[in-house]
């Protein structure tokens, strides 16, 4: 995470970004989806992220922002300048949302807003224009600590503080190499991602389906079947991920997740496709295979209780 400490300077400077800038327009786009949850997931299916489910966001999002941009441009003359970002900038982008009225920074560390609950995904656009400020929201949290018990690695250390090392989104996402052994069973069948906190945000109940992501939601993602996914090569892989989240990853990330979730909730039954993932070239794979297989192999010698 040695990124956040190289871009400190511009995170706490946007002149630092875009030179001249006036204002910092924030927007929010909802991936809420209509779909029920299927709870629990069925047997021999991992879990992905709800944002995840769709068309890649960084894509969705930008051509509605460059449109945007190029409109603003327009309407300040030929010396105006903007920039824009989809959660790729060197900026607060929760503080910037908070100040600008979109919602609120939740105890877990992510925004929350009262019309759509925390399914939010969260964009920016610097501009040289000076704009009129909007008013700025309070936190709405009062004494609720549902996010903080729901955590399954403890990750939210206290209200506001997140220790990202422990979350299950920074370990099955971000991490690029192996993942830390105290913290594999408690990822359970979660392939990509973890929702927990976000879900049990009493604010939820209110969210609405964002139009602009429902076209693009992957209904295939929503329960996909473990065994499968750890039988995809990297040809396959790029057929089934391309242009989504997941793609980003990688195929030797996605399957260390895989190994791990089957370590977790599998049965001897994927024994010989972990047995074949063991010895697969990619030794971040074969090291989480082989994990998997000891942790099945011990269930199946152990009495039940």
């Amino acid at each position: 995470m040695g990124y956040l400490a190289r871009n400190a300077a511009k995170r706490m400077d946007p002149q630092l970004v875009l030179p001249g800038a006036r204002s910092i327009i924030t927007l929010a786009a909802s991936y809420h989806s209509p779909t029920p949850e299927v709870r629990p997931a069925p047997s021999g299916t991992g879990v992905i992220a709800r944002y995840a489910r769709h068309t890649d966001y960084h894509e969705v999002l930008g051509e509605q922002l460059r449109q945007l941009s190029a409109w603003l441009d327009a309407q300040g003359g030929p010396d105006t300048r903007s920039l824009w970002y989809v959660d790729t900038g060197p900026l607060l982008e929760r503080d910037l949302a908070q100040r600008a009225g979109l919602g609120f920074v939740g105890k877990h560390t992510n925004l929350i807003s009262r019309r759509f609950g925390n399914w939010i995904f969260l964009a920016e656009i610097l501009t040289t224009l000076e704009l009129e400020p909007d008013a700025a929201e309070h936190n709405h949290c009062g004494n609720c600590t549902r996010c903080l018990t729901a955590c399954p690695t403890q990750a939210i250390t206290a209200p506001f503080q997140l220790d990202a090392r422990r979350c299950i989104s920074y370990l099955t996402i971000e991490l690029k190499g192996s993942i830390p052994v105290e913290f594999r069973p408690a990822i359970g069948n979660r392939i990509y991602g973890c929702d927990d906190c976000l879900a049990v945000c009493p604010w939820n109940r209110f969210a609405v389906a964002g139009r602009l992501m429902l076209e693009h939601e992957r209904k295939d993602l929503a329960t996909p079947d473990l065994l499968a996914l750890l039988a995809l090569d990297e040809a396959a892989f790029k057929n089934k991920f391309a242009g989504t989240p997941l793609f980003r990853t990688k195929r030797r990330g996605v399957l260390r997740n895989v190994c791990v979730a089957l370590g977790n909730v599998g049965d001897q039954k994927a024994l010989p496709a972990l047995g074949q993932a063991a010895i697969d070239p990619e030794p971040l794979i074969a090291e989480h295979a082989r994990w998997a297989i000891a942790q099945i192999e011990e269930r199946a010698t152990t009495p039940p209780t």
